[in-house]
């Protein structure tokens, strides 16, 4: 059984010529960079040469702005509590509903340590409530956190305005963006973002997992989470995991000649899966927007069915999808970006994410599109809301 892989969001394969350049690090030049001799000069320089790779992928002033890092969860927590450790004055921070974890649990944390939190709303279509983030914004505001672009919808926030409001409101006003999810998708600038702090992760763009990357403009500075030696300009303790930043900043290379194979091809499959499903099974619903989101995500909700018992028939299949977030895969409640979103309760737990990727093919998309139906079929068959089913879909024909 072949396998398909539609979870993209959650992880990605690395790509074979990632792995290729990080070969060489972990075998013959594994001297610690920071070391004085000859042998740790080829990592030291490949180190340096990275930096200068993921400046360009943010299209940041210097490297001097790039920190490395683990992941996309350590750039946040770096970036939100660098931030507030360095302006103990200020008691107000401002975040989405619909944020990944990663910012979400941290945020819930600093409203038990004390700091007021204001969490803003999105409309039906996951659009952000742009009004109520103005209004939010005060004299107190020490940092706002939104994402640039959602894990499980796929939809894409306007971080330009959404910058112009906050330093409208506060100039001294921190902004922090979570691009994990844009990155490889579509282009990151940070000067045109308005962004003070961005993060991305390397395993969301073909990159091993374990390596990510904060933007840190030089007007910001931040208190380190880790104590230690001076890597990362005393920023980030830590001897530099030289193979796996190599890596990330090839995948950086390679999304970047990737980007409009993105947003043509992988759109038009995503398109394809996505109109497929919604025109040949009458109780499935999209979950978004269909405008303004990443090219290679879709999510949807199937009426009066459990997304759980899809995910299996799916699996039986070789098909990988998910229903949310991989960090919340585990929880029975009800994902809270849809609920956020209010998405009808008779949906909500029959929804479905897929996410596709440079390596999803068209004959792996039909596959999806022809087996779709018949799972739906089976499940709604063993449904116990046969009524509302029936009323359903008389209401679709």
């Amino acid at each position: 059984m072949n396998l398909i892989y539609l979870d993209n969001n959650a992880t990605t394969k690395v790509d074979p010529q990632v792995l290729d350049v990080m070969l060489p690090y972990l075998k013959d030049e594994y001297a610690n960079p920071s070391s004085i001799y000859d042998f740790a000069k080829q990592s030291n320089h490949a180190v340096k040469e990275a930096r200068g790779v993921i400046k360009n992928f943010f299209n940041a002033e210097n490297e001097k702005e790039i920190i490395f890092t683990s992941c996309g969860s350590e750039s946040a927590n770096m970036a939100i509590r660098g931030v507030l450790n360095m302006n103990k004055n200020n008691r107000h921070v401002i975040t989405t509903k619909v944020e990944h974890p990663c910012v979400l649990n941290l945020y819930q944390a600093l409203e038990k340590e004390g700091y007021k939190v204001d969490y803003i709303g999105v409309n039906s279509n996951g659009e952000l409530d742009l009004e109520q983030l103005e209004c939010s914004i005060n004299d107190d505001t020490a940092i706002v956190s939104i994402m640039y672009a959602n894990n499980e919808t796929g939809v894409i926030f306007p971080i330009e305005k959404i910058s112009e409001i906050i330093k409208s409101k506060n100039k001294e006003t921190k902004f922090f963006v979570d691009a994990v999810q844009v990155a490889g998708k579509i282009p990151i600038d940070v000067q045109a973002m308005g962004a003070d702090l961005v993060g991305i992760s390397g395993h969301k763009f073909h990159a091993p997992k374990g390596i990510g990357a904060l933007y840190v403009n030089s007007k910001t500075i931040l208190k380190p989470l880790i104590i230690g030696g001076h890597q990362e300009r005393g920023r980030r303790a830590g001897t530099e995991n030289v193979p796996y930043i190599v890596g990330m900043a090839k995948a950086a290379e390679l999304a970047v000649d990737q980007l409009k194979f993105e947003n043509t091809e992988v759109k038009r499959l995503r398109d394809k899966l996505e109109s497929n499903i919604l025109k040949n099974v009458y109780n499935a619903r999209l979950n978004a927007s269909i405008v303004n989101r990443v090219p290679n995500t879709t999510n949807i909700g199937f009426e009066y069915i459990e997304g759980e018992l899809i995910l299996l028939h799916l699996s039986d299949l070789g098909i990988c999808a998910s229903s949310g977030s991989a960090c919340t895969s585990g929880s029975l409640e009800p994902s809270h970006v849809l609920r956020a979103m209010n998405v009808p309760f008779t949906a909500i737990h029959g929804s479905i994410r897929f996410s596709l990727s440079r390596y999803t093919t068209e004959q792996e998309i039909d596959y999806v599109c022809e087996k779709m139906p018949s799972i739906i079929d089976k499940l709604t068959n063993l449904s116990p809301f046969q009524d509302e089913l029936a009323a359903l879909k008389r209401l679709k024909n």
